[in-house]
């Protein structure tokens, strides 16, 4: 692993971005600068999950962006995502990440001070969450179609299994994120962006919630049809039975090979037993009939 550390100063404040760190740079950089051990190890946790903490000369902040693809059928939080964690104060901010982030390439974005390299950067990891629910919908709305309209793609229960659970816990996911975003302190002349950034939480988590429904929905319906396609082939099956045993029924009585059999001689039988079977077959379906079963 080959640790990158990128520093670019501002008026007055730096920022420091570490990419793929190992524990050699990490215990470098949190002497330096008097970071917390357990901090600099949560860091290095590849699943850990957002959190904020507050310390006397700076806070701690760990968020997950989302960056896997809905086709991969990854499962879990570390498949679907990746963190960042950020060590800030008014003098400076650390970030500390595993992959790399277009949006962490600053040598077009002038900034004044940490707080706006914060709120700019929470803003896009947010905003990678909207891709994934435009996906996830698109799914939703495309096997629907396959269920109700009868389409030749085929639904099968991994699909939804897969959507059902992408879909949940990336609303955990972001349910988790939107209470630690809800700790942030910041200035007042960036309070207003931060709102703006817990709304749209607010409305990611409340559409991740309707894809959740609609895809649960989808497996009762995807179930439900299957069931009443496998009763259809039931009642077929019975109704071919009714029908054909008391048929086969008569048919083996008179197919036994005795010798002395009543009605064995007439010249007629052949007949009237073919006129009983058709008379047994049409009260049976008078009765189907009557009781709609037919």
């Amino acid at each position: 692993m080959n640790t990158k550390i990128k520093e670019i100063n501002f008026d007055g404040f730096k920022w420091i971005d570490i990419l793929q760190p190992d524990s050699t740079s990490l215990d470098k950089i949190a002497k330096e600068y008097q970071l917390d051990y357990f901090q600099i190890k949560d860091s290095l946790e590849q699943g850990h999950l957002p959190k904020f903490e507050k310390q006397p000369n700076y806070d701690f902040l760990i968020l997950r962006a989302f960056t896997s693809k809905i086709e991969q059928g990854a499962t879990t939080i570390s498949d679907l995502s990746n963190k960042i964690a950020f060590f800030y104060n008014e003098k400076k901010i650390i970030t500390i990440h595993r992959r790399s982030f277009e949006f962490l390439d600053t040598n077009k974005k002038d900034f004044k001070n940490t707080e706006e390299i914060l709120i700019y950067l929470i803003d896009k990891m947010v905003e990678t969450y909207q891709a994934p629910l435009n996906k996830l919908d698109e799914q939703v709305e495309q096997i629907e179609k396959t269920i109700f309209l009868k389409g030749n793609s085929r639904v099968s229960l991994e699909d939804l299994y897969y959507l059902k659970t992408q879909t949940r816990i990336t609303k955990k996911l972001l349910q988790i994120f939107q209470h630690v975003t809800n700790q942030i302190e910041v200035s007042d002349q960036f309070k207003t962006a931060l709102q703006d950034i817990k709304d749209r939480l607010l409305s990611l988590i409340l559409n991740y919630d309707e894809v959740l429904e609609n895809a649960n929905n989808l497996l009762n319906t995807f179930l439900s049809v299957n069931a009443q396609k496998n009763n259809d082939v039931m009642k077929l099956l019975t109704i071919f039975s009714a029908f054909f045993l008391p048929l086969t029924f008569v048919a083996g009585i008179y197919g036994m090979n005795f010798e002395y059999m009543p009605e064995l001689k007439w010249h007629a039988g052949y007949f009237l037993t073919l006129g009983v079977m058709a008379i047994i077959a049409i009260i049976i379906y008078i009765w189907f009939k009557r009781k709609r079963i037919l």
